[in-house]
């Protein structure tokens, strides 16, 4: 006779993100190819670009519950995020698009949904939120280049589930909150 195992509950890898509408991600891949030009690396997939708001990593499912709580307190208003600036970490060879100017909207959605996933006892990043999209990896970087902007409007956010495969990472949207 077998004795039960006590397998660990199931988990998922979640965080919380912008996520972009068709024009806006065509947009933010023509500018990784454009800096790709420029710096080299490998190019992110257009279904992948996103900004994180809220990294959980691996979270027992049994938890989506309480994360949609959190996400439900959260009001605030729509806005328009404008990504101007091309900017490479030279520590993990990132090439990324961020804002020269972060919208007060931008900083209390990040803060509200912080707070609350915190009340609730998530763990959060206490680092200040740098609002960017990754467009490259393993890039050598160089010059930062003015880039065109890209417009995007802001209207929701989403709670993603990241899967990795041979082919890298799989992102699919759990669920959405609209903003006021």
């Amino acid at each position: 006779m077998t004795e039960p195992s006590l397998a660990e509950p199931d988990t998922l890898r979640l965080f919380f993100a912008l996520w972009p509408d068709d024009a806006t991600r065509d947009a933010l891949n023509r500018t990784g190819k454009w800096l790709q030009q420029h710096w080299g690396g490998r190019r992110m997939r257009a279904d992948t670009l996103h900004i994180t708001l809220a990294f959980l990593g691996s979270t027992p499912a049994d938890q989506l519950d309480a994360l949609a709580a959190c996400a439900d307190t959260v009001r605030t208003d729509a806005f328009e995020l404008i990504l101007d600036q091309a900017g490479y970490w030279r520590h993990n060879r990132i090439g990324w698009l961020g804002v020269s100017q972060t919208p007060s909207q931008h900083t209390e959605l990040v803060d509200a949904l912080n707070n609350a996933l915190q009340g609730a006892g998530f763990a959060v990043d206490v680092r200040p939120h740098v609002p960017h999209v990754t467009l490259l990896r393993n890039t050598a970087g160089g010059e930062l280049p003015v880039c065109v902007p890209v417009h995007w409007p802001i209207s929701d956010f989403v709670l993603v589930k990241s899967s990795t495969e041979s082919d890298g990472a799989h992102y699919e949207v759990i669920r959405r909150w609209s903003l006021t």
